[in-house]
């Protein structure tokens, strides 16, 4: 039986690669979806998920939204707040890629990656929670990465933003206390998505050779842990970190 049926999802970085993936399977277990995206170059791609949740049967409208910028959040949100009335899952999601040492990142790169990654959980969680604690349900998942655990050279930026979203989510836990909200992150190991198209291939062979399972992970081999946190079955998960890696990092 569907698990989410009735419920509506905004998935932050939506238009590809695992916040694609997770908008559909959303959708194949009955939710609604509030699919984001960054920039007009992504309006297409954006498109054409709507369009895959359409024809599966449920509601779907695209929202182009910068989520590390407050006004955009803001416009997100209530966006999909009168189109749908509510949001009962958000999946803060979106997330950017570069690599290089420490002493050749950018300081406006830095601040870019940090903003993106982490800056857009706080401010896009700030306002859906409200709605949340009203209501008295919800669920929230923010994606880390299995990186935040073990570090990566050429990757400080990212993993500090992606070890901090950690932070947040059990922070964000005690917060929350009796109330019917859940707050979990999942941390996916290597995948293959678009944000690894600027990871130098000699990087992305060293992670490749760390898996025990001996291969990057396809969007599908991550997709059911959000799944499963977005539904009921995961009612007693507060405060958790699901990592589907292949076994590069034990929890």
């Amino acid at each position: 039986m569907p698990r989410l049926t009735g419920k509506i999802a905004l998935i932050t970085g939506s238009s590809s690669g695992i916040g694609r993936g997770v908008a559909l399977a959303f959708a194949r277990d009955g939710a609604d979806i509030v699919v984001n995206y960054p920039s007009a170059d992504e309006r297409a791609a954006a498109d054409g998920v709507v369009a895959d949740i359409v024809a599966s049967g449920r509601r779907a409208i695209a929202v182009r939204a910068d989520v590390a910028g407050e006004a955009d959040v803001e416009r997100l949100v209530s966006t999909a707040e009168r189109e749908f009335g509510r949001i009962d899952i958000l999946v803060n999601n979106a997330g950017i890629a570069h690599s290089a040492p420490l002493e050749d990142i950018p300081v406006a790169t830095w601040d870019r990656l940090l903003a993106v990654h982490l800056r857009s959980v706080f401010l896009v969680t700030r306002l859906v929670i409200r709605g949340m604690y009203a209501r008295d349900y919800g669920r929230i998942i923010n994606t880390a990465s299995q990186l935040a655990y073990k570090g990566a050279p050429g990757l400080t930026h990212y993993t500090a933003a992606k070890g901090a979203i950690i932070s947040f989510t059990r922070s964000l836990a005690l917060e929350i206390g009796p109330r019917n909200v859940n707050v979990n992150a999942v941390a996916p190991g290597a995948t293959l998505t678009p944000i690894l198209d600027s990871v130098p291939p000699d990087l992305l062979d060293a992670v490749r050779r760390s898996i025990p399972r001996g291969r990057s992970a396809d969007v599908d081999d991550i997709v059911p842990s959000y799944v499963f946190l977005a539904s009921d079955d995961a009612r007693h998960y507060q405060g958790q970190c699901l990592s589907p890696n292949g076994g590069d990092v034990f929890l």
